[in-house]
């Protein structure tokens, strides 16, 4: 499935935008064809007379300045008592420095590249022709098929110069933002290089609505556009005595409906509780030596509880909220895997957690010289794979939470009984999961409600894969009339800083949900909450599909909500 770090404002798209179809839309920055923004917007006067009047500025502000700090010198005067007169010219001088810089000194560099670039790209049309053939293993012979591109959609001339010098590699794509210094023109720009490059319509693809700036350097590079993703809401959810409607982005229908009946068998027996049993971020450098046995000293080293306080003061300048908890070995032959484990505040971690790790190879390289680092991650953190190592040890924040669903509910409410329930779950879940030797996934579908919520929330969507291992377990209590019903989540990876969760849309999911941003009060205590919202979602879910699957309302249920009557070919033409 596409992921996107932010979906539009619902008033923005009916659907999907056209491409660039609109020159107005593109800022004109000059009016010389560059890719580049000109120093003429500086002043709105001729290019010649701006340069004049800063090379002027520039040169009778420096004499100024020059002349009045001379005057202090002889009447020793100390030179950083300044009148009003004397700032207004340092800052005339760094203005004019700064526009004479940007006007000469990048414009010359850029120039340069360009010319570079225009030099490895000039190839003739039988270069051109011989590559293709290479690349798409086309016999020389025969001649390639090219596709139409489509219709031009960049009336302005400058932006037209700049697509022309993206599609015949003179600019880099990459480098768009930095060159022009607009994020929303150059994601216009890439856009459209990319529909002639590729001969394939990007229509559909929403371009505008949405801050590209907000992702500079963080979430996404080189965009060309944004997936929608309907987010719904399912609740509310009562747990540990509070009440939490829960974003979900999800295409797939009934999964919100089937959370929120959940909620409601939840909210009707008296809500649910949960516990954090555990809140740690790993990474696992791997090193090598030359022998096994020089490998082993450092793993004695590392696990002795002497050196554990040196090390963690080490670990823990890389960050004020990082707090090293522990370190644990494991040996291949002469390699050995580290597994750093720490707590990380209201941040998911991994950055902080690997600058840990970075400051204590470093220091370890002193009393292990020969020690030779392999990789800054082993894989034997685990990060975004399934692994027993996640599922025994935990990663992240581990959660258990916990319901008793009444009798009356469970079959008013979610129409079935607690006998059927029971059986069902020891009979899929566990055995079923057994044999099919399932790695943490002793449940029905956590990872559908973990992954909407991720995506919802701004987290990392690959991190579904650890964070979804998740054991339910059902038991009828009470003299058998009720449902006692579990899950035991030991990796949900989330955090409420950093990456996507800056994002207004996302921002604002974790706001709906009274998590956004970093506590104040009690570092890390946002984090943790998003963790047992997400199992206590987890267990909505859980309890609402293993419900239909007793009551066989499963396929009925999607063949009722989850099919579209719509005619998607004629949509789609």
């Amino acid at each position: 499935m596409d992921i996107h770090r932010r979906p539009p404002p619902p008033t923005v798209h009916d659907g999907g935008a056209a491409p660039i179809r609109h020159p107005h839309r593109l800022k004109r920055h000059s009016s010389v064809p560059s890719p580049t923004p000109k120093a003429s917007d500086a002043l709105p006067v001729p290019l010649y007379l701006t340069n004049a009047i800063f090379f002027t500025l520039f040169f009778s502000v420096a004499y100024y300045l020059l002349h009045r700090w001379r005057d202090k010198i002889r009447s020793s005067t100390p030179l950083h008592v300044v009148t009003l007169s004397e700032i207004a010219a340092i800052v005339s001088l760094i203005a004019s420095f700064i526009y004479l810089l940007g006007f000469f000194g990048i414009d010359f560099v850029q120039s340069f590249i360009a010319r570079a670039s225009h030099d490895v790209w000039d190839l003739d049309e039988a270069d051109v022709v011989a590559v293709a053939d290479q690349r798409l293993d086309f016999p020389v012979d025969q001649p390639v098929p090219r596709l139409a591109p489509p219709e031009p959609s960049i009336s302005s001339e400058e932006d037209e110069e700049i697509v022309k010098s993206v599609v015949e590699g003179a600019t880099p794509s990459y480098a768009l933002e930095s060159r022009l210094g607009d994020c929303s023109r150059a994601a216009a720009i890439r856009r459209e290089a990319l529909q002639r490059t590729t001969g394939r319509s990007l229509e559909g693809l929403p371009l505008e609505g949405f801050d590209y700036e907000s992702i500079l350097g963080q979430c996404c590079e080189m965009p060309v556009g944004y997936v929608q993703i309907p987010v719904g809401v399912a609740g509310p959810l009562l747990l540990d005595g509070f009440e939490y409607t829960v974003p979900m982005a999800t295409t797939e229908g009934c999964l919100v409906a089937s959370t929120n009946r959940g909620c409601k068998a939840i909210y009707a027996s008296g809500g649910a509780s949960s516990v954090v049993l555990r809140d740690a971020m790993s990474r696992a450098p791997v090193v090598r030596f030359s022998t096994a046995k020089r490998a082993a000293q450092l793993k004695f080293f590392l696990e002795d509880p002497l050196n554990f306080d040196t090390l963690a003061v080490i670990f823990n300048r890389s960050s004020r909220f990082a707090r090293l908890q522990g370190i644990k070995c494991a040996m291949a032959g002469k390699n050995v895997y580290l597994r750093f484990t720490c707590s990380t505040g209201d941040a998911m971690g991994m950055n902080m957690v690997s600058k840990g790790v970075q400051n204590v190879i470093d220091f370890l390289q002193n009393d292990f010289p020969d020690m030779d680092v392999i990789g800054i991650s082993g894989n034997y953190c685990s990060d975004k794979k399934p692994a027993a190592v996640n599922w025994i040890e935990g990663r992240g924040k581990s959660v258990v939470c916990e319901a008793i669903i009444k009798e009356e509910v469970v079959e008013k409410v979610l129409k079935t009984n607690v006998a059927a329930l029971v059986e069902l779950n020891m009979l899929k879940n566990l055995a079923g999961s057994a044999i099919a030797g399932a790695l943490g996934g002793y449940n029905a579908h956590a990872s559908n409600i973990v992954s909407a919520i991720f995506i919802a929330t701004g987290q990392d969507p690959a991190q579904n894969v650890e964070s979804s291992h998740c054991i339910t377990m059902m038991e009828a209590v009470n003299d058998g009339r009720d449902l006692h019903i579990s899950v035991t989540m030991p990796s949900i990876e989330v955090g409420t800083v950093g990456g996507g969760t800056q994002l207004a849309s996302q921002s604002a999911c974790l706001n709906l949900l009274g998590v956004k941003g970093a506590s104040k009060e009690s570092p890390g205590s946002n984090s943790r909450l998003l963790a047992t919202i997400v199992a206590g979602s987890v267990l909505a879910g859980e309890l609402s599909l293993m419900s239909a699957i007793a009551a066989g309302q499963l396929v009925k249920s999607h063949m009722k909500y989850n099919r579209s009557s719509k005619d998607v070919s004629k949509i789609s033409s």
